[in-house]
């Protein structure tokens, strides 16, 4: 039996290392905390299969040319279509004013125009729809104290870029009703690059709220996973680019281009800085470049963490962000030798979120897990 001193040393010590005293959330908390953490990813989830069918019908509305079939911003008006035929006579007289009709599809018929207004009718819908599928499970969860004092800040900024986009996404159409038949290239980049950003900022807040199989990688595998995220995006702006001047219509041979591997006349224009944005064959041999560096930073970047974590969850993940990209080329060089059928661009495009998707998965899986909050942190 212990003596009466001995008993309150360890009495003592027993109080010294509770969970309370070690700030350590107990067991219930924690059950309690890693199942809202379910709720909520499940809920991102939703929110990020929205955020594809957007991007994947945005892109279709940019290969039919249909961006510019609806020319009023109506964002609650506007989510219902015309339904008779004086609707839609009336919805065919607004479009007949714009340049686009007036200088490149004069005589089309209504029927013609209904199939490129239900592309932009739709991408808007996506657009309306996923601002109230973030909305109100937000509201829902906040009130009902299943957030996290972290994940706050951080799905309200996705929310309010979200608002952003809208915005900007009127602004993008607004430059092709007045003097351009088509939009400006400049504001369609800024619009799918921000679209891209908030995708990887919901991609990122949704698999930090996932179990880890593995511990956090070395900083510098997690480093250069993030900058592969922004290559990812800054070729996607390329991209945006090449789609803003139609430039996957011209030169439509690889490797070579123009017959050679590096072309003649890359800065024609003048001042020579503008050639990176309005030259389309310029813009297409950037875009040709960014690939190539993207593909040789990927290889880099598996071989490193290979090196520096062999056998684990990040070099196979690595590895596999490799096999994606080198897909991902191959449906943009047959796009381009086919000289874009809408097919197969539509594929390159929607190979253009996925891979950003895990690219952006990837990177945060190589920071662990989300560690849970301190009991200090849950009881305020």
């Amino acid at each position: 039996m212990l003596g009466c001193a001995e008993w309150r040393t360890t009495s003592a010590m027993s109080t010294a290392v509770s969970p309370l005293s070690l700030d350590l959330t107990p067991a219930s908390e924690q059950d309690r905390i890693l199942h809202n953490r379910r709720l909520v990813r499940t809920w991102i989830y939703v929110v990020i299969v929205f955020l594809v069918a957007i991007f994947i019908v945005g892109g279709g509305t940019r290969l039919t040319g249909s961006g510019l079939s609806i020319t009023e911003w109506k964002p609650i008006h506007g989510v219902i279509p015309p339904f008779s035929l004086a609707e839609w006579e009336e919805e065919f007289a607004k479009y007949r004013e714009i340049p686009q009709y007036q200088e490149l599809n004069r005589g089309m018929s209504l029927d013609e125009f209904k199939g490129i207004f239900w592309w932009e009718w739709a991408h808007r819908l996506l657009a309306r729809s996923v601002g109230v599928v973030m909305a109100l499970p937000l509201i829902f969860f906040w009130a009902t104290g299943r957030l996290e004092r972290s994940l706050k800040p951080k799905l309200l900024g996705i929310l309010a870029l979200g608002g952003l986009q809208g915005a900007v996404g009127w602004w993008m159409v607004a430059s092709g009703l007045s003097e351009l038949t088509s939009v400006s290239q400049y504001r369609l980049a800024t619009h799918l690059t921000l679209a891209c950003i908030i995708f990887v900022a919901t991609v990122v807040t949704a698999r930090s709220l996932a179990p880890h199989t593995a511990p956090a990688a070395d900083r510098k595998v997690q480093r250069f996973a993030g900058w592969m995220v922004v290559a990812v995006l800054a070729q996607i702006y390329l991209g945006a680019l090449v789609a803003g001047l139609h430039a996957g219509l011209t030169y439509n041979t690889w490797p070579l281009m123009d017959g050679s591997l590096i072309p003649g006349d890359l800065f024609a224009m003048h001042p020579g800085i503008v050639n990176f944005f309005e030259n389309p064959k310029t813009v297409q041999f950037v875009h040709r470049l960014g690939a190539y560096t993207v593909l040789i930073l990927a290889l880099i970047h598996a071989f490193q963490t290979a090196r520096l974590a062999p056998d684990s969850t990040h070099a196979r993940r690595a590895t596999l962000l490799v096999i994606l990209l080198l897909g991902q080329a191959a449906l943009g060089i047959t796009a381009l030798v086919l000289v874009v059928p809408f097919s197969w661009a539509i594929l390159h495009h929607a190979g253009a979120i996925l891979v950003l998707g895990f690219t952006a998965a990837h990177w945060r899986g190589t920071k662990g897990a989300m560690p849970l909050p301190t009991a200090s942190a849950v009881r305020h």
